[in-house]
């Protein structure tokens, strides 16, 4: 259904929403809120700490109007709460301007900021208290650009759900005997709230359906591997092991079992799809080269593609160092048009016996004569599709995928239900334990002082933000905001900045000068996830932490305790929900990914695949997925309905085929 045929849809705000990817009403409906807000739980601004988030409620005293600080224009408006005043300020929102009329009391929800005693809002998205007597405590918040509002943005949803009312996927006798509620009540409930059961038993209906397609369609997309090669490796178990004395270290027993389980693959008639996980350190990249090792010495060429040049480049370097009699070929976007094109008639010629490289290994005109061994490295970056073109370079390529973010059992189920599983379990060697703390933000500025004599003493530190820069709709603080104020407020640090929009070669530049020690505090985006090792780091701290999941975390704490130094991460916490408060604090005990893994599944969900909700509705709970107090199916066992069914009903086909598109860039990470 088009939008120009939802009410209350008009060209202009077509044009908006565009600018969120909405382009179908069927979009609409899915353009989930991304919190709501219980408005029976408003605080006071004078009990708010700065940077704190909250909902609070005030009266208009001076309605919003344009005013500018240099170059930057912004609205600003004053209100008051009893004897108090406050100044809120929206930058890059005209529209606000006769959205608030004086006199009138309304919700706010957004950023405090304290400075010099004086205290204001920034961004806050606001909603008329009269109009909100009908929502029955609950005020969804949406993203949203242009001159959308909150309240226009829930209108138009809701006139999307009426006009769609859209039907099941889940064939009719199923919805009968699990006694499921018509799918367009859960829109309507998801997008007006009439009470928190309500909407858990919503979202969990419109999380069941979702499931439902979304392993049909995996299914559609990976179709049957069980396929027979036309190779035979000639390398015998002996030789392997003596391959696996170039290594300065005696593999552990993890690392054993999977080498042994790999080579049974690669020597048996079927192709291998095995999925090798472990934690960071546990020993996946020599089992890889053990891989490896088995085409070449046979005869055959392979590929290694890792998500970004700082990991190719070091899995290039890993390559050259263990593999060295082979030709071995190095292929990325940065490489200039002359590079690329004789690296690739190299490799067409079979004279580049392995190509390390990124995503430009997937390119359509870099070609093999005879590919054997497809290696992905940190795969859960990679798409299901991505992974489908490399292995179509060869004939009935052997496959190894490999994932230092440990996947809970149910989530294997859906994105490797193909693949058979090694899983590295040894603790890394050498690795101290690293003391972690939730930290509120009354703790900041202590905190900041922490980082500080660190750095006095030599020490560096990692700042983690949520996002790069400032945006209308967020609030959480961004990397490049956190480097203006840390530049500004830590005296004698010297702070630098990376994220994902630089060019790569200014970010491996970066990465080197904080490891060179140029720079005493980083901060950065997730992008140094994977990166260079630091054995000076010791502090790793990560805004506004209930942002990330658990093994996100995990990860990202993994970049500081890489020598012999104390070291320490901190998670500072935006919300202080005592549900974030708990999920949190499984980290200051656990130290096993695994077991993270499958404890952030449990409380946090599996997260919105198709989209960029990390958390929440859609996979809710895989292991068994509650419905009005029942549960309704195990994941075993929906996708056993779904693989039974996708063959013979037409429209469920259709449903999966739509999804492919987007699944073809669906990650973990």
């Amino acid at each position: 259904m088009k939008l120009k045929d939802v009410k209350y849809v008009s060209d202009k705000r077509i044009q908006d929403l565009k600018k969120l990817s909405i382009n179908t009403a069927e979009d609409l409906i899915n353009h989930f809120p991304r919190n709501y807000l219980d408005l029976t739980s408003v605080t006071p601004l004078s009990q708010a700490y700065n940077n704190d988030f909250v909902l609070t409620l005030a009266t208009v005293e001076v309605e919003p109007r344009q005013a500018s600080g240099g170059r930057v224009k912004y609205v600003k408006a004053l209100c008051s709460q009893g004897a108090d005043t406050f100044s809120v300020v929206w930058f890059n929102q005209p529209y606000v301007v006769g959205k608030l009329k004086s006199g009138e009391r309304y919700f706010f929800y957004g950023r405090v900021q304290i400075k010099y005693g004086m205290i204001s809002m920034t961004n806050p998205v606001f909603e008329p208290v009269d109009k909100n007597v009908r929502l029955k405590g609950y005020m969804p918040v949406y993203t949203v650009k242009g001159n959308l509002t909150q309240s226009g943005m829930k209108t138009i949803c809701l006139s999307a759900v009426n006009s769609l009312n859209p039907s099941s996927s889940i064939p009719l006798y199923l919805q009968q005997k699990y006694a499921l509620s018509p799918l367009n009540k859960a829109y309507l409930e998801v997008h007006s709230p009439s009470s928190e059961n309500a909407l858990k038993n919503a979202s969990d209906r419109i999380a069941l359906e979702e499931y439902f397609k979304l392993i049909s369609a995996f299914k559609i997309i990976k179709g049957d591997k069980k396929q027979v090669k036309p190779r035979n490796y000639s390398i015998s178990a002996d030789k392997l092991a003596e391959f696996a004395k170039r290594f300065p270290f005696e593999f552990t027993k993890g690392q054993k079992q999977a080498v042994n389980e790999i080579f049974t693959d690669l020597k048996s008639p079927f192709t291998m799809n095995r999925l090798l996980q472990g934690d960071v350190g546990s020993g996946k990249t020599a089992v890889s080269l053990c891989a490896l090792y088995v085409a070449l010495y046979s005869g055959y060429q392979c590929a290694l593609l890792s998500p970004t040049e700082v990991l190719a480049k070091q899995n290039y370097a890993v390559c050259k160092k263990y593999l060295k009699e082979y030709e071995i070929g190095y292929l990325s976007g940065s490489l200039t048009a002359t590079e690329k094109k004789s690296i690739k008639a190299k490799l067409l010629s079979g004279e580049i016996k392995l190509l390390v490289g990124t995503h430009a290994v997937l390119q359509e005109n870099v070609e093999f004569e005879n590919l054997a061994l497809c290696v992905c490295d940190e795969q859960q970056r990679f798409g299901v599709a991505q992974r489908n073109s490399l292995e179509e370079k060869g004939i009935y390529t052997d496959t190894l995928v490999m994932s230092a973010t440990p996947i809970p059992r149910t989530l294997s189920l859906i994105f490797y239900g193909d693949l058979d599983i090694s899983t590295i379990l040894d603790k890394p060697v050498g690795r101290t334990e690293i003391q972690t703390s939730v930290v509120p933000l009354r703790k900041y500025e202590d905190m900041l002082g922490f980082v500080t004599e660190q750095a006095k003493k030599g020490f560096q530190t990692y700042f983690v933000c949520p996002k790069i820069e400032f945006d209308d709709e967020s609030d959480v603080l961004s990397a490049k905001e956190l480097y203006e104020e840390l530049s500004t407020v830590l005296s004698g640090v010297k702070v630098g900045l990376l994220h994902g929009k630089m060019k790569d070669k200014e970010k491996l530049s970066v990465m080197q000068d904080f490891k060179d020690k140029k720079f005493d505090v980083l901060v950065s985006t997730t992008v140094i996830e994977v990166g260079v090792d630091v054995p000076d780091a010791t502090v790793m701290v990560i805004m506004s932490a209930e942002r990330f999941g658990l093994s996100q975390l995990h990860q990202l704490r993994g970049r500081v305790g890489r020598s012999d130094k104390k070291s320490y991460c901190f998670l500072l916490c935006t919300k202080e929900s005592e549900k974030a408060i708990e999920r949190l604090s499984a980290l200051k005990t656990c130290s096993d990914g695994f077991k993270i893994s499958e404890i952030d599944f449990d409380m946090r969900g599996g997260g919105d695949l198709l989209g960029e909700r990390q958390s929440g509705r859609i996979l809710t709970t895989l292991k068994g997925l509650k419905y009005s107090n029942k549960t309704v199916f195990t994941a075993k066992a929906l996708s056993d309905e779904a693989f039974k069914l996708e063959s013979n009903i037409p429209y469920l086909k259709k449903h999966a085929l739509e999804l492919y598109e987007k699944l073809k860039n669906v990650t973990l990470n």
